[in-house]
This record gives C-alpha cells, structure tokens and sequence, in this order.
C-alpha cells in the first residue's frame, strides 16, 4: 500500500498532469478534475481491489464508472499513472484520432474505460446494472461511480436512486463531488437541490460525508467506512465536499474554470504551485 506522503506526491503530479493537458489543445474541464484529484488517486491507488491488466467484464475485481465525464483530465491521468496505459499518451488528449477524447469514449479500446460518459445523468444507471450483475454472478466486489453535484439536476438519477434502493443494490457506492458549483454558476443559484443527505435517505440510501474532499487521510478514512457500509441491504451514498480548482488559487472558489485552460503566464502559475514529484510525460 502506498504511503499517504506517495499518494499525496502522486495528487501534485496529476494536477499537473490535468493543466497541462487542457493547456496544450486549449480546451478541456481543469476544475472539477482538480478538485477530484485526491478522491480518484486514493480510489485507484488503495481503495479498489483491481485485477492485474484491463478486462472489459471486470469479473472479481471493484470497477468504477466515472459519470461526470467531463472531467476526463483527471482520469486519464491516474489511469495512465496506474499503469493502464503509457503516461505519454497524456500528450493526445483531445486530439483528432487520439484515444484520450474530451469526453471518454469506448470505440477506440482505451484500457480503464468501461463506458462512454458525458451525457450527464446515466451513469448510476450503468453502475447499477453492473452491480447487479455482479450478484447474479456471485461476485462479492464493489462498483463505485462519480457524479458531479449539478448532475443530480438530471431526472434519471433520482429514478436510478429509487431503483437502486427497492432492490437493495447494497453492493454499489456512488460518490458526490459536491463542490457547490456548476458551468453556468453555484448550484444553488441555478437549481437549488436542497438537503441531499435528506434526500437520498428519503430514497432509501445510507448516507455519509467526507466533510474534507481535498484531503487524502479523510477521503481514505470516509470511504473505508462507505465499503463497510455495503452488503447490509442499502445502496451507499458518499457525499464529498471538494473545492473545484483545488490546488490552484486562481481556479479555486470559482465556477469560471468549469470548462477553462489556462494562458501560457496561467500555466506557469499554476505549475509553480504544484512542483513535478514523479516527472512529467
């Protein structure tokens, strides 16, 4: 297991990892990617029990669907640094024919990638379904996905959430980037959504949140307490409060970065904050 002064080395190269990328091709989402980093890299470094190599059927070991796919950045970048792939296939983010597109895509066979995603709202549907599928087959790993919090704006999830709970999918977590913020502003100027503990325990979930989303001991601590939280008849919910932009004090309490690169002088800045631990691709 990696030492968490490893795991917090590896959340400063993957921030770079992420500016970098949208720098090159100007486009791309840097702050929602930053403010997930942390969550992410302890998921795939310590939290998930992951086979050797990549199987699309992923039969006994945890799998992930990153539903807010949008903020793809990031998880090319701890894919590529967990070793599905070579660190220096970074450099093709959202070019043409390159298997790293802006939003993540499974045509091209991208190790890690079980689902195209970016049509926000769908992927706790996915993720269900491979739960379920796992208990048909006997099989006692986790499925975990990630959504943003103005997802939640979308119809779908909240009848994937009563599906999940009427069929006790207690074999599922579902984690929350609740950062407050949305493309077009905060979320509660857009759609308040009100208590979202409240609500998913009204679905029929078990609720917990990591009050500190930024920081790896807590985020290791919360979710260690979410997987022994599965199997007792509940779908678990994780509710993570994260700064968008974390790392960067220019990006950060902002909505503006949502879907922004940064300008060369930007680039600068923000690397300077962010010292190269692991070396870049």
């Amino acid at each position: 297991m990696p030492t968490t002064q490893q795991l917090n080395d590896l959340v400063i190269q993957v921030r770079r990892d992420i500016l970098r990328m949208v720098h090159k091709v100007n486009s791309g989402h840097p702050g929602g990617s930053l403010g997930c980093t942390e969550f992410l890299v302890c998921l795939y470094n310590e939290l998930m029990d992951l086979n050797e190599g990549f199987e699309m059927d992923g039969i006994n070991e945890d799998l992930f669907f990153l539903s807010n796919g949008h903020i793809s950045p990031v998880f090319y970048s701890v894919l590529a640094r967990r070793g599905y792939f070579p660190v220096e296939e970074l450099n093709t983010f959202r070019l043409i024919n390159s298997r790293l597109q802006g939003h993540p895509t499974t045509h091209e066979g991208l190790p890690g990638i079980r689902i195209a995603s970016g049509s926000l709202g769908q992927g706790m549907s996915v993720a269900i379904g491979a739960a379920l599928a796992k208990k048909l087959n006997q099989d006692t790993s986790i499925v975990y996905s990630l959504h943003g919090d103005g997802e939640l704006q979308e119809g779908q999830i909240w009848e994937a959430a009563m599906f999940a709970s009427a069929k006790n999918v207690d074999n599922y977590i579902a984690t929350i980037d609740l950062n407050g913020k949305q493309i077009d502003g905060s979320t509660d100027d857009v759609l308040n959504m009100g208590d979202l503990n409240a609500k998913f325990k009204a679905f029929g979930w078990d609720v917990l949140e990591i009050k500190e989303g930024n920081n790896v001991e807590a985020i290791l601590s919360g979710m260690k307490e979410a997987k022994n939280r599965t199997g007792k008849g509940k779908p678990v919910c994780v509710l993570l409060h994260t700064e968008m932009g974390n790392g960067v004090d220019f990006m950060m309490h902002t909505h503006a970065w949502h879907g922004k690169a940064p300008n060369d002088a930007q680039l600068e800045s923000a690397l300077s904050q962010n010292p190269e631990t692991l070396g870049d691709y």
